[in-house]
């Protein structure tokens, strides 16, 4: 029975997919997921994104977000838990962001504070919107903590969040940030209840360590060794590999593990 639900949930989703003028344009323009275009409206906006600058990308898989970055000239660090293929002129550490090593890894690759830190991570979905919501605010907080260390002042966030999430997360954002901004890109899906924070002019903490701020301190050395901790992995830039299948995120599949999932 679980085998059919599956297969009627597969059938669904690559119907859904082929209908999608997003998926669409994203196999045609080379992007490897949909969410592309949101990043763009958010850019073409806000103006986010310039040639040369240093760009984060959290929850990066399967990677459309830092090929749209590379493409306007930035210099990219992706970062997430899960597996990506390499994009041509993007440095991908693989690893959980909670975890001091991967931190270590996304400073040193970074070799400086970024101008900008984009963030489409987002917990497993539970079907529960409170338990979601939930986590949503967890991981917006620990992103937020984060920046201390890896943005700039005057620097930018993009943070992905879930309907109902604004409460808590708009005043911790609005203490770190000029200028604070909830936003619902047009290629966002009907049913989806997420949304993004848009938050402009960074201003850091008073005091913050010398040792904690991005690319000070023997980074690489410490990743190596690694503290007890499993060591991020870390590709560096080259040809482009190829892509996945066009346009979008695997089939749905029944549970969940992490706290990376790929866009869509």
């Amino acid at each position: 029975m679980s085998r059919r639900r599956r297969s009627a949930s597969s059938t669904r989703w690559l119907q859904r997919q082929a209908r999608d003028p997003y998926v669409r344009r994203a196999r045609a323009e080379g992007y490897r997921a949909r969410s592309v275009y949101k990043l763009e409206e958010l850019d073409r906006r806000f103006r986010l994104l310039r040639p040369g600058a240093r760009v984060l990308d959290l929850g990066a898989a399967p990677g459309s977000w830092s090929q749209y970055a590379a493409r306007r000239g930035c210099r990219v660090v992706a970062v997430d838990r899960l597996e990506m293929a390499p994009i041509e002129g993007v440095v991908v550490v693989r690893g959980d962001i909670r975890e001091a090593a991967t931190q270590r890894a996304m400073a040193a690759a970074l070799g400086g504070p970024a101008e900008v830190v984009l963030s489409d991570l987002a917990p497993d979905a539970t079907g529960d919107r409170t338990t979601d919501r939930l986590r949503a605010e967890a991981v917006a907080e620990e992103i937020l903590e984060l920046l201390a260390r890896l943005l700039r002042p005057g620097g930018w966030l993009v943070l992905k969040l879930v309907a109902g999430a604004e409460a808590a997360i708009r005043p911790l954002a609005q203490a770190r940030f000029a200028k604070v901004r909830f936003v619902r890109p047009r290629a966002t899906r009907a049913e989806s209840s997420e949304l993004y924070l848009v938050c402009e002019a960074y201003r850091p903490p008073a005091e913050l360590p010398a040792e904690a701020t991005a690319g000070s301190g023997p980074a690489s050395a410490e990743v190596m060794a690694g503290g007890g901790e499993q060591p991020p992995a870390v590709t560096t830039p080259s040809a482009p590999a190829p892509s996945p299948p066009a346009g979008d995120e695997p089939a749905p599949a029944p549970g969940g593990h992490g706290r990376s999932r790929p866009r869509s």
